[in-house]
Parts: C-alpha cells; sequence; structure tokens
C-alpha cells in the first residue's frame, strides 16, 4: 500500500484552516464577550481560555500550508530507491524535482491548471507509473512526440538515426552500486544532453520499436540492462509527469559507509 502524502498534506491544511475560520467567525466572538462580562475589563483569546485545538489549529496551519505551495508547485523531494538510472543516480540519492518546469498542477487531482515547458529531449524526469499512478518512477526522456524510437541490440535510433555511444571505461561499482561492478560504461550523446549510460554487453537487452504518440514521452533507464522502462510497459503520458530532477542534495547508503559527501550539491543532466 502506497502512503498519499499529498492527499494528507491536504486534508491537514483544510481542516486546520477550517477549523481557525469557524473559530475566528463564530466562537471567538462568544467567547471574548463571556470573559469580558464575567472580568469586566478588557481579554485576549488568551486570557478567555483559547481552545486547544484552536490553538493547534492556529500554529500549525501556516506551516501545513507553507509546505503544500512548496511541494505541490515549487520543489518535492524524491529518494532513489532502485540502480535503474545509475551511473547518474545511485542508490541512496535524496534529489529535488522541480514542480513547475512542466506547468503547475493542482496537488491530488493532478490537473494541470498553468502551461509552462515541455519535456526536452535527455531531461530526467519523475512521473507516476502509467501501470500504477500511486508509484513514482524516475527516467531519462530519450523520445519526443511523434518520434520513431527504436532499440535494437543495444543501439538507441531516434527517427532512423542511431544515437551515438563513445566507450568510457569499465565502471567501478561501490556501496549498493557494487550489483553493477565491471559492466560497460558509455557517454551517450542525446544533443544537447551528453550523459553515462551502463550497458551489461552479456545479457540480453529488451528490444522496442514504435512510435510516440501526441501527448506522450519515451523513457529509458540510464542502467540500460537493469531498467524497467518504457520498452516494457510503453510511454509516459503528459498527465503523469510530476517534474524534473535537478539536483542531488543528499546520499545515504549504509553499504558505503553512510553518508558520500562528494555528491552533495550534484546537479542532474
Amino acid at each position: 500500500m502506497n502512503f498519499d502524502f499529498a492527499a494528507l498534506l491536504v486534508f491537514l491544511t483544510f481542516l486546520s484552516g477550517v477549523i481557525w475560520l469557524i473559530d475566528s467567525l463564530v466562537f471567538a466572538r462568544k467567547r471574548l464577550g463571556a470573559a469580558r462580562k464575567k472580568e469586566g475589563q478588557a481579554v485576549t483569546d488568551t486570557d478567555a481560555g483559547l481552545p486547544l485545538i484552536v490553538e493547534y489549529a492556529r500554529s500549525f496551519f501556516p506551516i501545513f500550508l507553507f509546505v503544500l505551495v512548496l511541494r505541490s508547485f515549487i520543489v518535492e523531494p524524491f529518494r532513489i530507491p532502485s540502480a535503474s538510472m545509475m551511473p547518474t543516480l545511485l542508490i541512496g540519492d535524496f534529489i529535488l524535482v522541480n514542480k513547475y518546469d512542466y506547468g503547475i498542477r493542482l496537488p491530488v487531482l493532478n490537473l494541470k491548471i498553468i502551461p509552462n515547458k515541455a519535456p526536452q529531449r535527455g531531461d530526467i524526469v519523475v512521473f507516476r507509473y502509467p501501470l500504477d499512478p500511486k508509484i513514482p518512477f524516475i527516467k531519462r526522456v530519450v523520445g519526443l512526440p511523434g518520434d520513431h524510437v527504436a532499440y535494437y541490440d543495444k543501439t538507441l535510433y531516434i527517427n532512423g538515426t542511431p544515437i551515438q555511444l563513445t566507450e568510457v571505461e569499465t565502471y567501478k561499482g561501490t556501496g549498493a552500486g557494487k550489483i553493477m561492478d565491471g559492466v560497460s560504461r558509455k557517454m551517450e550523446d542525446l544533443a544537447p544532453v551528453r550523459h553515462s549510460i551502463l550497458m551489461d554487453m552479456s545479457v540480453y537487452s529488451r528490444e522496442f520499436e514504435g512510435i510516440v504518440p501526441e501527448g506522450h514521452y519515451f523513457v529509458l533507464g540510464d542502467n540500460r540492462d537493469n531498467s524497467k522502462d518504457s520498452r516494457y510497459w510503453g510511454y509516459v503520458p503528459d498527465a503523469n509527469l510530476v517534474g524534473r530532477a535537478f539536483l542531488i542534495w543528499m546520499n545515504w547508503d549504509l553499504e558505503n559507509k553512510g553518508i558520500a559527501w562528494d555528491r552533495i550539491g550534484t546537479v542532474l543532466n
């Protein structure tokens, strides 16, 4: 079962705001009026005995509202749980996702209310998994609407043109990433984005061919032979987009002595 933090945050913001509003409009006046008659002088909410639930609502509503606006419309943190985006993202990376690049969406409903830019080839995107929208996925956009995409013999083709790969080195995995130790690291040129990918030349790669529908995107993991991506379950609808990953703000890998300080502040491309 997936915990819906966005729905909980909306509920808490609404509930605390309603409690505060109703008390301010109805009960506060009666409470202060009764206190004035009893004391015979000016009194405050505190003097009149502010109910505990109202005190909590007044204290927490601004906090809930701030977090809701920040998380829904500006930036949201995520943790990387798998190796599918290695070597760009490692298990235990904590990333920040830009929520406004692809348009402002209402929390919970995920309805776009203010359009903005569209994803570009090479963007690292977080999206709601098409087969189970409660699960957030992260992959790299390689196919845009209208593109003919093919993946054969470990080679990516966009509109009939093979994407250039340059051999770099044998990958040395550390910590939880040791599972990919010894595979091949290559540079992929998705112009204008050049980025590292991993390939295990000893295993079969899932193959694919198709045309990306309008309003959809074809995505791949940078760990090409260890990623369940569009080759397996199809295209990502624009409605499922959450945002663009842009920064690693923390890495916590217990198999690699805890915090990897050198990864903190890494800008993603």
